[in-house]
């Protein structure tokens, strides 16, 4: 059997709205339930800078794969809540697009980066704290932050249906790179955690600023804020690299260990599917596996 860095690309898809989204080396296909009940397909060729050598290369492609999520993952989402809404597509570009991910990526730098080092900067002033503790306190804040974002917005109806396709997605490609029958039945057999998942990216780049921010010696605030915010495409290209290679290691015991936390912290992001949820990220990842010409 195929090696799973032979058959698949290291990241795999995305959740829509009713839909998935299933991404290849060289293709993109999504799949999207249509209020009616059909399933439309969508599909476009990568070029660019997916094509360009460099991004090949050792923690620049972890900065693709991340740029890769965001501006793809934001036009699809874009997309998916189009076809609910049964209109024309209107298509995210251009400055929009830019401007989009621009407030997406400060907002998130500033609920996962700026606010945890300001809390830990209250509590060093009310307890004082050695750099090791202070950096330590500042991943827990971290960590904490990002699992009361999960949890609440889990509990809106549309985003655990929006999770549900997510565990459709892991399902899928768990058991192609397993060796099954891509069918609905084999499929549901499937755990809905996947180790290269992106809730995965997260809590492992919230382990590695623990370790990674310890090294720097003692900073003013606004010191650690500016180098919270500047590590963060290093952080982003470790991070990637070490999931990569914890995907390409999975049945290593020690790896298992170590990918437990990333597996566990998937159950606030997956939701288990149903047959028709599969049934759509069947089709997204057949016609992937079509324009791809995978056997």
């Amino acid at each position: 059997m195929k090696t799973v860095e032979e058959k698949l690309p290291n990241y795999g898809g995305q959740a829509l709205i009713e839909g998935v989204l299933m991404r290849g080396k060289k293709h993109v296909v999504a799949a999207f339930r249509k209020p009616n009940g059909d399933i439309l397909v969508e599909e476009e060729k990568l070029g660019g800078l997916y094509n360009a050598k460099w991004s090949k290369l050792p923690l620049l492609r972890g900065l693709i794969i991340l740029w890769d999520s965001l501006s793809l993952g934001m036009k699809y989402l874009t997309r998916s809540a189009n076809v609910q809404a049964d209109e024309e597509d209107e298509e995210i570009g251009g400055p929009v697009l830019v401007m989009t991910l621009t407030v997406s990526l400060l907002f998130s730098v500033l609920l996962f980066f700026v606010l945890p080092t300001l809390i830990t900067s209250l509590i060093d002033q009310l307890f004082p704290l050695s750099i090791l503790a202070r950096n330590i306190i500042e991943g827990f804040v971290r960590l904490s932050i990002l699992i009361i974002y999960l949890l609440i917005i889990g509990r809106s109806s549309e985003i655990k249906r929006v999770f549900a396709y997510h565990g459709a997605e892991h399902k899928t490609i768990t058991a192609y790179e397993n060796g099954e029958t891509i069918k609905i039945d084999t499929i549901q057999k499937f755990s809905t955690a996947h180790p290269r998942c992106g809730t995965s990216f997260l809590l492992t780049l919230v382990f590695l600023s623990i370790m990674f921010f310890s090294l720097f010696g003692e900073m003013s605030l606004i010191e650690r804020i500016a180098t919270r915010i500047m590590m963060i495409p290093i952080l982003a290209m470790l991070s990637y690299e070490l999931i990569r290679w914890l995907g390409k290691n999975e049945g290593n015991p020690f790896v298992k260990l170590m990918s437990r936390p990333n597996l566990m912290l998937q159950k606030l992001t997956t939701r288990e599917p149903d047959d028709g949820m599969v049934e759509v990220a069947i089709t997204a990842f057949n016609r992937l596996l079509t324009l791809e010409k995978i056997k």
